[in-house]
């Protein structure tokens, strides 16, 4: 009896040796494995590829890993952990991603699909954009695919009970490094503002809510969906002041204050000048 063809997560026959296996970015949402995609689950059900999953350091367990893991999901008989360190430092990191690379391409070239399992969204500052363009600066002819999730933003607004964006909300995803001065001069534009990376700074963007009396609409949320999640809301944010924080923590702030300007109505009126987008400020890096 003659096998059936193995189906790619997009419903297409899995690749050949004759050809480049497809690099996945699959995307497991920020912990909670009930936030797996369908689509993402059936690729990893499949065991006819490879697994890769990024970690900090050696010693560091990949969460990527532990949310596939805590789904009740193994790895098929090829998989690799990938170090991707927590620096700046341009160099160190282009020599991780190149490592990494350089790990996978002999699946690929061998013609085997690689996932690449990613928390939160694989779109969303993640690693797996800089290992995707490594690849593929090595071998212009390895597919890529991207399959989305929920990512830790939109998780920790459900979790704390707090909409995300309503109507015509404005919203800004700032990753913290770019300072408090950089927060402080998009408050008065946006409606949500989603404070990534807050571990450095934790304690001055306490005083600045303080200050800016937005406490009442802040939240906390440390490794959002996982077993070891923390939230924290309101005036006992300043009981954070001096502890210890996950990287994998975040702030949403409300920002009741903001007066809105004139807004076009009605998105088919076709002698209106449509205003500027507001852009969300991005990590470059």
């Amino acid at each position: 009896m003659t096998e059936p063809t193995p189906l790619s997560p997009a419903g297409l026959p899995a690749p050949t040796s004759h050809r480049r296996g497809t690099l996945w970015g699959v995307s497991l949402g920020p912990g909670d494995p009930g936030l797996i995609t369908r689509a993402a689950w059936a690729a990893l059900q499949r065991r006819d590829v490879a697994w890769a999953y990024p970690a900090r350091s050696g010693k560091t367990p990949s969460y990527a890993l532990d949310i596939a893991t805590r789904a009740g999901l193994a790895p098929p008989e090829q998989h690799s952990l990938l170090l991707f360190p927590m620096t700046h430092d341009g160099e160190k990191l282009a020599r991780a991603w190149l490592k990494a690379a350089h790990t996978l391409l002999p699946w690929l070239q061998a013609g085997r699909d690689v996932l690449f399992l990613v928390e939160g969204d694989a779109s969303t500052y993640a690693t797996f954009g800089h290992l995707a363009r490594t690849v593929k600066a090595l071998d212009a002819e390895v597919p890529v695919q991207v399959l989305a999730g929920v990512n830790s933003f939109t998780a920790a607004c459900a979790q704390a009970g707090v909409p995300f964006a309503e109507q015509d909300d404005t919203v800004a995803i700032v990753p913290a490094a770019y300072g408090l001065s950089a927060v402080d001069r998009l408050l008065p534009d946006f409606d949500t503002l989603v404070l990534m990376k807050i571990k450095p700074l934790l304690d001055e963007l306490l005083d600045w809510l303080q200050r800016r009396g937005l406490l009442a609409g802040a939240h906390f949320i440390e490794r959002v969906g996982a077993p070891d999640e923390r939230r924290v809301s309101g005036a006992d944010l300043l009981a954070l002041r001096g502890t210890r924080v996950s990287y994998l923590s975040l702030l949403l702030v409300k920002n009741p204050g903001r007066v809105r300007g004139e807004r076009i109505k009605g998105c088919l009126k076709k002698s209106a000048t449509p205003a500027p987008a507001t852009p969300s400020l991005l990590d470059p890096t």
